[in-house]
């Protein structure tokens, strides 16, 4: 179990990248949700032991994060969002030297690591090619062997698919889904469809605020009648009234629509409609910042 508690951290130029923050992860995969400068690099960063904070607590099991980083560090694997790599060595090189770096001896044990890391990500056979020929998902897949190396028990990947094509992401989610096992599992994204996809438990971060936390099934279940939509004409401009709430306004098929948070019908022309993720997400940026927890 990792445990987190009112975790602050300011930076000094008077940013608040972290507010307070509390959860409770255990083994699977979590899903860290929020829009660009939300604080998910900052909390990552922060259990990835390399920053502190100002305030609050980290415990892993019964290793205390914060105080005793050293601990934690041979049982941790970190994937950050902007991973650089060597482009003239090969893939087999550089993560035999990672592993070197991780403390993996002998050398025929060390061998044996990285050759299986390479298989789990489906890199073996292109081992002995130049970093600097590969895709951006090739890479990505090195970074998580790389993060795989010594069996972590805590694995924390920032904006895994970042960047990716729609298929690569695709073969990349099924690989993260894979690797979830008996460990504790971080995913941070601003991708909505990575979380519905992959995490049983999940959290949305505004503002360096926790402001939803659960399973996103019942977070979804939670706006059931309460999400409203209509079509909107491009020959007039749409203003929504003072009252509503709009979710999004969004081109679907070559059509706009808007998507309404009301308690009741806001009026005959729109329809109820089943909560979506997005719904979720996007309804959790709206309103007040406090944490509601949905279990």
């Amino acid at each position: 179990m990792l445990t987190i508690r009112q975790l602050s951290k300011t930076y000094v130029n008077g940013i608040r990248a972290l507010c307070d923050v509390t959860l409770d992860i255990d083994y699977g995969i979590f899903g860290l949700l929020g829009p660009n400068g939300a604080g998910k690099s900052s909390l990552m960063r922060t259990l990835a032991t390399l920053q502190g904070a100002d305030s609050g607590s980290i415990m892993f099991d019964d290793i205390d994060l914060l105080r005793h980083p050293n601990l934690i560090r041979c049982q941790l694997g970190y994937l950050p969002q902007d991973f650089g790599v060597y482009p003239n060595v090969s893939a087999f090189d550089l993560l035999s030297q990672l592993a070197v770096f991780k403390g993996i001896a002998p050398q025929r044990r060390r061998l044996e690591e990285v050759k299986h890391q390479l298989n789990v990500v489906n890199l073996y056979s292109q081992r002995n090619q130049k970093l600097g020929s590969f895709s951006g998902g090739m890479l990505r897949r090195f970074g998580i062997a790389q993060a795989l190396l010594g069996s972590p028990r805590l694995l924390i990947v920032d904006e895994p698919t970042a960047g990716l094509d729609p298929a690569e992401r695709i073969r990349f989610q099924n690989l993260l889904a894979d690797l979830s096992g008996d460990r504790i599992f971080i995913l941070s994204t601003h991708i909505v469809e990575d979380i519905a996809a992959l995490c049983p438990q999940m959290a949305i971060l505004r503002q360096g605020h926790i402001v939803r936390w659960g399973s996103p099934k019942v977070l979804i279940n939670s706006l059931q009648g309460r999400v409203w939509t209509r079509k909107v004409s491009a020959a007039e401009p749409f203003i929504p009234a003072p009252e509503w709430s709009v979710i999004t306004s969004r081109m679907v098929q070559g059509d706009r629509y808007i998507r309404l948070l009301s308690d009741d019908s806001p009026g005959k022309e729109f329809v109820p409609v089943s909560p979506d993720m997005s719904d979720v997400y996007f309804t959790a940026l709206l309103e007040k910042a406090e944490t509601i927890e949905y279990t």
